[in-house]
This record gives structure tokens, C-alpha cells and sequence, in this order.
């Protein structure tokens, strides 16, 4: 307010949003009023229920360790090819379990920006406290301006710097570039409503995710019809009985070293990066 006059006007859509308003006291070196109030936006964070693996706590030299100690060859004596893959995925889940910690993906709203690292945030966070500290007559106007100076450069350059790394890494890491091109958009379209599989709308964006992430896993996941079961079985039978010819251990460690480590994790639980880390470990044991 401004000498009694209102200076500014605050609307909400519903009522109950505000409380606790007064106005009194004044900015520095302002004729203006200041009005205080409280906004009520009681929300629920959105908890996700998505793991994925935490590469930074991993030990791969235990993954090493353990997958080496399995006698691949009494394992995998007398198994066709599909069994044999589902005896090789079961160990080298339990094994990946034991040394590869899983996390929960932290919902959008909860995400820092890439650039934003633990210096940059601590800087941000003192350009708040000076700012209070003015607002109370505890700093001057120069030494806040100092300090937005110094966060307005510190950013600058850590966005300057992802941004060149990105560039630098975009041919092999596709994904992080667009991700970064599609956050500098203005617009953004949200998913509508959607129907799960017994007809009830989801509405939440957690559960819009993983119904989702169901559906286009089910191209993987899907059973077979009767008449694909029996093909099936038909072709493992004779895989067994032809005589397959050895896969040379370099065939095998040069495939699994051109995996694209930046892909997501498959609905078999297994990670590109994982594999392309035990090259060496599955190449020994799958000749």
C-alpha cells in the first residue's frame, strides 16, 4: 500500500488460500507499505515407486568375483538355449542384486536442474540470507549486489559448462542432449486422462507413469498364443539336437563392449552398462 492507496492486488480462486495478513513497515528508501501474509498450499509430494540401479555405490569387482566363481559349464550341461538364458539371467540377477544398490527415481518436481551442483546451491542459498538480511537493515544494498553478481556468473558458467559437455557427448549419449533441448521449451503438454485395465480413470501422474511404462513393457513381457508356445518348443528341440558350433570369446567380449551404456534399463531388470562392465567375466564363462 502506498500512503493508504492499494498498490497491489492479490487474487486467488478459492477461499481459505490466505491468512495472517498485516500490512506495516516499509522497504528501504520506499514510500510503499509492505503487505504480509501467509499462502496455504498444503500438497502432497508424489512418492515414486520406480527403482532404478545406483551405479555410484556399485562394486563391480565383487559382480566380477561372484559371476567368475559359477561353473558355467555343469550349469548350462545338457540345457537348450532358452533354458540356458534363464539359468544365466537368475545367476547373474542374484549376483547384480548383491552389488548393484537400487534407488527410487525422484519425482519431477523434486528434481535439481543439471547444471545445479552442490557449490552453485549453497552460493544460491546465501543470496537468499543476504537478501533477508537487507530486507531487516542488516546489509547493505552493495554487498547484496555483490552477491547476486556472484551467483548470476556462477550460473552462467555452470550452464555454459553442461552445455559444452553435452555437445561433446552427443554422439554417444543422444538421450541427455534432447532431454536438455526438450526442458528449454516454453510448452509442455501434459498426458490426459487415462483407463487402466479394469476401465477406472488414473488421474495421478505417478500411476499415468507406470501404466505406461506397463504397457509399452509388455511388448517384451507378452505370452505367447498356443500356436507360438508350440513353434517354440519345436525350435528348442532342435537346438538340441544340432550340433551348435563354439562362440569365440572375442566375438562375444566385442558385442557386448559396443552396447550403448546410456540406454534404459530393459524389462528383464538388466542394464546395458552392467553387461557392457562384465564383458570380460561373461566372455570367459560363454565360450
Amino acid at each position: 500500500m502506498r500512503r493508504g492507496v492499494l498498490a497491489d492486488l492479490v487474487l486467488t480462486n478459492k477461499e481459505g488460500l490466505t491468512e495472517d495478513m498485516k500490512v506495516g513497515g516499509s522497504l528501504v528508501c520506499s514510500d510503499c507499505e509492505m503487505v504480509k501474509f501467509r499462502i496455504l498450499c498444503g500438497r502432497s509430494r508424489a512418492i515414486s515407486r520406480i527403482t532404478t540401479l545406483d551405479f555410484r555405490r556399485a562394486n563391480f569387482g565383487l559382480f566380477k568375483d561372484l559371476l567368475g566363481r559359477i561353473p558355467w559349464v555343469r550349469a548350462l550341461e545338457g540345457k537348450g538355449a532358452q533354458e540356458s538364458w534363464s539359468v544365466f539371467k537368475h545367476r547373474f540377477l542374484q549376483a547384480q542384486d548383491q552389488c548393484i544398490p537400487k534407488n527410487r527415481k525422484s519425482s519431477k518436481g523434486g528434481r535439481r536442474p543439471a547444471w545445479m551442483s552442490k557449490e552453485l546451491l549453497e552460493k544460491l542459498k546465501r543470496k537468499k540470507e543476504v537478501y533477508q538480511m537487507w530486507k531487516k537493515g542488516l546489509a547493505t544494498w552493495e554487498e547484496y549486489k555483490n552477491v547476486v553478481r556472484v551467483c548470476r556468473d556462477a550460473t552462467r558458467k555452470a550452464k555454459t559448462h553442461l552445455e559444452l559437455n553435452l555437445a561433446r557427448d552427443v554422439k554417444d549419449n543422444k538421450k541427455g542432449f534432447f532431454k536438455y533441448i526438450s526442458s528449454k521449451r516454453k510448452t509442455r503438454e501434459n498426458v490426459g486422462l487415462l483407463l487402466n485395465e479394469v476401465g477406472a480413470l488414473v488421474m495421478e501422474d505417478t500411476e499415468k507413469t507406470e501404466l505406461l511404462n506397463a504397457f509399452f513393457a509388455s511388448v517384451f513381457t507378452a505370452k505367447a498364443g498356443p500356436q507360438e508356445t508350440q513353434t517354440l518348443e519345436v525350435g528348442e528341440k532342435v537346438l538340441q539336437k544340432e550340433d551348435l558350433p563354439l562362440v569365440e570369446e572375442n566375438w562375444v567380449r566385442e558385442h557386448l563392449g559396443k552396447l550403448n551404456i546410456h540406454k534404459s534399463i530393459g524389462p528383464d531388470g538388466m542394464h546395458p552398462r552392467v553387461f557392457r562392465e562384465m564383458a570380460d567375466v561373461i566372455a570367459r564363462g560363454h565360450q
